[in-house]
């Protein structure tokens, strides 16, 4: 018989692909970044239902390596969501004790977008509730290639032996290293692939992908996710007695 769902057997660290945004805006004839927009006043509502269901971690897949591949005019509109969604929601942030992180490759970003990132940090770095980290220009393969090449680096100068490069030394060197690896990802609308997100991460996450596309995904249907992950049993590859 299934245990009932305690909040001591749910997930401390969800992260979430949130995809949909422009289907959702499409079906209702409107521009692409209209679903943006309504994904992105989404959010507030995930990142505050996650002290109800004793989610510590929140990680959300904001923008994507590969997402340069799109449009001009969705790209820069993209940009500047994000610039205004920082600027809007900081002074919410710090009210509510969320801590704020970005991962991802920052250079290319542009610099006022990344002045609004190192704000939102110092902003909240004393905040001690829901950890809310934003991937931004993130992919999980570009990632690690940064993290290798930092380590690499380290190496070169002496500071690590090769020995002693094993499983537990490249995750120092990632954009998540003050993280818990997540316990469950969510995708949304419909799509069963990870598109390169948290890839070492989440080697022994749990998943959901589900149908709903990301502006019509609710707190309701984000606890019920949340409480059948404690239902699952974890084993890591062992077995169980």
């Amino acid at each position: 018989m299934a245990k009932p769902f305690l909040e001591t057997d749910g997930p401390k660290h969800v992260a979430i692909i949130m995809d949909g945004n422009g289907r959702w805006a499409t079906q209702r004839g409107r521009p692409r970044l209209f679903g943006h927009h309504a994904g992105a006043r989404r959010v507030r509502e995930i990142v505050e239902a996650c002290p109800e269901y004793g989610v510590k971690y929140l990680t959300i897949f904001a923008f994507s390596t590969e997402n340069w591949k799109r449009t001009q005019v969705e790209v820069a509109g993209l940009m500047s969501l994000f610039r205004r969604y920082i600027m809007k929601e900081m002074q919410a942030f710090v009210k509510e004790n969320v801590r704020v992180r970005f991962i991802g490759d920052r250079p290319r970003l542009d610099k006022k977008l990344r002045g609004l990132m190192d704000e939102a940090e110092e902003m909240t770095s004393h905040c001690t509730g829901t950890n809310l980290t934003i991937a931004l220009n993130y992919g999980g393969r570009d990632e690690v290639a940064r993290a290798v090449q930092r380590l690499a680096q380290d190496v070169a100068d002496g500071k690590l032996c090769p020995s002693d490069v094993h499983e537990e030394t490249l995750p120092k060197y990632l954009d998540t290293c003050v993280l818990p690896d997540p316990d469950l990802v969510i995708r949304t609308s419909g799509e069963a692939r990870i598109s390169n997100f948290l890839l070492w991460q989440s080697a022994y996450a749990e998943y959901e992908f589900v149908d709903t596309l990301w502006p019509d995904f609710s707190s309701d249907e984000f606890g019920k996710l949340v409480g059948q992950y404690g239902k699952r049993d974890r084993r890591f590859g062992a077995v169980t007695a």
